[in-house]
């Protein structure tokens, strides 16, 4: 009988966080695990990419001080406009992944960040890459991808993981599935409207994802990250109507600073 009662009450719920809100988005967001699951899935993982020179050649910070300092002033900006959920529970640390010929980024859960060079190399503006940046963090702090893994390996798995009772393999497994992890139409759309949000609070044009994607459409082998769901096209328009409903500056920032990256990349 008590089972019986439980299962109610589990199912009332799942029907409450689901009706709430016209656009769903208490279901769309509705995770197994704790934010602490997060914390210390992503430092696993975090310290299995560290560890995975072969399919992870991070560049190395000596001799590249220019490049972090610049990448991680940028997100620190972001991570400032006080718009980013779990913004005090995540570690919010950016790697760079040295591999000119992959346009791509991704996060951890926890808020371990990690941006290619080819990517760096293929945008024109600051504000492309601050516009990918947010986009990232907001992944991370509004838990996507536990819950997208939670649907690959199955809450048991993750949750051994988690507790450490698990082979180093699976670890690098979640590695390697976190490069090209496929999020729902909602998340995208999610990530991208949060992307807005926070460049709004910052000297960046708060569309630059926008013209990310504007740049992306019609590439031959567009990045790994890149979901088909929606599409580019429809996210242009989305993202330029977020920033026009909230008023924010779609002014392009300097592009000093970034053109010397790219400079020193090369």
């Amino acid at each position: 009988m008590i089972r019986v009662k439980v299962m109610y009450v589990f199912i009332l719920l799942l029907i409450t966080l689901g009706s709430c809100d016209p656009a769903k988005k208490a279901w769309n967001n509705f995770n197994l695990f704790p934010v602490e699951d997060d914390v210390e899935l992503g430092k696993q993982v975090s310290n299995q990419i560290e560890s995975d020179s072969k399919n992870f050649p991070l560049l190395p910070e000596r001799g590249n001080e220019e490049v972090y300092k610049y990448i991680r002033s940028m997100t620190q900006e972001i991570l400032n406009s006080g718009k980013v959920e779990n913004r005090d529970k995540f570690a919010w640390e950016v790697k760079i992944v040295d591999d000119p010929e992959t346009k791509n980024a991704f996060v951890t859960p926890g808020g371990y960040i990690y941006v290619y060079t080819g990517l760096i190399l293929f945008l024109d503006e600051a504000d492309d890459l601050a516009g990918v940046m947010g986009h990232e963090i907001a992944h991370a702090a509004y838990r996507h991808s536990t819950a997208q893994m939670t649907k690959l390996y199955g809450v048991d798995l993750i949750r051994q993981v988690v507790t450490g009772n698990t082979e180093s393999g699976l670890i690098g497994q979640i590695a390697m599935s976190l490069t090209s992890l496929s999020f729902s139409r909602f998340h995208e759309s999610q990530a991208d409207a949060a992307s807005v949000k926070y460049l709004c609070e910052t000297r960046y044009n708060a569309a630059g994802a926008a013209s990310f994607f504007e740049k992306i459409e019609g590439q031959p082998q567009p990045p790994a990250f890149l979901s088909t769901h929606p599409s580019p096209k429809n996210r242009v328009e989305a993202i330029k109507e977020e920033a026009k409903e909230r008023k924010c500056s779609t002014r392009n920032a300097r592009n000093t600073d970034f053109n010397r990256v790219k400079q020193l990349l090369k």
